[in-house]
Parts: structure tokens; sequence; C-alpha cells
């Protein structure tokens, strides 16, 4: 047989591959929603699984017949509401003019914050602004897997303009649920930190091709570089060696399968591998998302969605407990 050959197998998309700044996603855009309510979400990755469901896709080979789907578990506890944010728009784009902060904040988020300054201004006093914004915070005390520091992030609001301050006023220091921004059978966009995999050379980090077992100077190697040493140095393009995952990842059109707050249809027992027991709300999402177990998921409306996938959700007949 011959030889495979893989020299560029690396993907030049995501280029530098530069570490995440922390370790839950930053969203700089959003969908398109008429809709007034959150346009994303967060939870912490928990596991697999596998159900079998009745295929509802009407192209479909397997149309009305069981198969096999492999879930992602995604605890999400209630988000809390901390302020609201003001954007004004500039040459430069928009700029934050103001921000009203929530009055019964939890004590854990003195963990985030470090102080928080008090405004004087009411809601009804700010009249000139373009954008309405709400900074919502995490309750991780209230899962098991053993950290009380909230993650804080800013998530945009769907509809109109006075829609949206409306909404910002009702919900401004309370909870919101998971069930009250998306539905099940929807398709999400899924933002996360990638695991980091450390230090690795360049057959594991990029894909290539190990050399033949009598080469010289390193079988792992790229190997000789030709045209790619032709300026009198190593372009930057070459597999090199390097620091490897904990990078920021988006995967679109993920499948929403299934939004549930009875913990006892998907806990194993002894809880999950790695995580432990499931106490919160939680959403079965279609096939794999990256980042390893207790992380935070970033979870929006869909940018580009995809017209294949159906809007309804299928229904299960058999969800696995046996744990992953």
């Amino acid at each position: 047989m011959p030889r495979v050959r893989k020299p560029r197998k690396g993907s030049m998309q995501y280029w530098p591959r530069k570490r995440a700044r922390r370790q839950y996603a930053r969203v700089r855009s959003w969908a398109d929603l008429q809709e007034p309510k959150l346009m994303g979400f967060a939870g912490y990755k928990v596991g697999m699984t596998h159900c079998t469901i009745t295929d509802n896709k009407k192209t479909s080979m397997t149309k009305d017949q069981e198969i096999f789907c492999p879930l992602t578990v995604i605890e999400c506890p209630s988000l809390k509401t901390a302020s609201i944010r003001f954007y004004k728009k500039t040459i430069n784009g928009l700029k934050l003019i103001s921000e009203i902060f929530a009055e019964n904040l939890d004590k854990e988020l003195e963990r985030k914050i470090v102080s928080i300054k008090k405004v004087k201004n009411k809601i009804d006093d700010i009249k000139d602004f373009d954008d309405v914004t709400m900074l919502v915070y995490t309750q991780p005390k209230l899962t098991g897997i053993g950290k009380k520091k909230p993650e804080l992030f800013e998530v945009a609001i769907g509809g109109k303009k006075e829609d949206k301050i409306n909404y910002a006023k009702e919900k401004l220091g309370k909870e919101i649920n998971v069930n009250e921004v998306f539905a099940e059978g929807q398709q999400l966009d899924v933002h996360s930190i990638t695991k980091g995999k450390g230090f690795q050379g360049p057959v594991k980090r990029f894909g290539i091709s190990l050399k033949k077992h009598k080469s010289e100077k390193g079988r792992r190697a790229p190997g000789s570089l030709g045209g790619w040493r032709g300026q009198m140095h190593t372009m930057w393009r070459v597999a090199h060696a390097g620091r490897m995952g904990y990078n920021l990842r988006t995967e679109y059109n993920k499948w929403l399968v299934k939004i549930s707050d009875k913990a006892d249809m998907i806990n194993p027992n002894g809880g999950f591998l790695n995580y432990g027991v499931v106490k919160n709300s939680y959403v079965l999402i279609k096939g794999s998302i990256s980042g390893p177990k207790k992380r935070l998921i970033r979870l929006n409306f869909p940018i580009r969605p995809n017209k294949n996938i159906p809007n309804e959700a299928p229904a299960i007949q058999y969800l696995s407990i046996k744990g992953n």
C-alpha cells in the first residue's frame, strides 16, 4: 500500500492558536430575535449519554423509525441578573454610557467583583441610548461541582428598543430559568473553551504523518522543509510543536433535544463520572460539545440556522441512565 501523506492537515482557519483569556467563552455577535427575552443562557457540562428517538426529519431515509442519538448533558441552574447596561452608537461602535445594578446581589458575587459603583440614576432617567443588554451571573453553589465563585457575562436582549428596556426592568435582580429562554427542538450555537492538552508535538497538534522508521533526526518532525526555508528562516505556517487546546470554539446549529427539571430521569447510580449528581434543570443536546466536564458552556440562539434540522423535538423512546 502507498504511504499516506498529510503534510498540511492542520487547519489554518484558526490561527494564531492562542489560549483563551478566561475559562468561559466571550460572545461578540448575536442573532436577530424579535421576541423580548434573553438571547443566550449558560450551563455546566455534565457528560454524555445516549437515547433512541423517533426520526422526525422529513427528508431522512429513516423517517418515523427509531434511531440512536448521542446526547450531551448540560446542567443549567437559573441565572441571576446583576445589572442593566445602556449603550450609545459612536463612530467606533457601541459605547457603554451607563449601568444600573440590582440591589439584592448575592454575596458570592463579591468573589468576582471587587466593588460595585452605586449609581444614583434610575432606569427612567436614562433617555439617550441605542441598545440595552443585561449582565448576568451563574449560581454554581446550587450544583455539586464544588465551587462558589460565579461566572459573570453579558447577554443581549431580543426585540425592539422599548421591549428591551421593559424586559430588563422586569427581570433586574431576579432569576431566569432555561425554559424561559429556549424551547425543545430548536437549534443552538454553542460557545465553549476546549480542553487544554499542554505542550504537544506536530504529529498530535497538526496531524502530520510519521516519517519512515529509518529517517534521521527525528521521526515525528516535519521533515525536509524545502521551500519553507527559502526565506532564510522557517516560515510560521510550518507545523511545529507548541501549546495545544484551551481555545475558544463555536459550534453552530446544535439540536436541543430536551429540556427538563426532573433529575431522576438522567442521573445514573452514584452520579456522572467526574461530575456528580445533577440537581437542577438540564438540557440534552445532540452530539458532543467541546470542553471538559464542569466547564461553563454558553448557549445562544443560532445566527445562521440550518433549514434541514427539524424545529420540533423528537419523541424519546429510551434514555440511558447507565452513565458514561
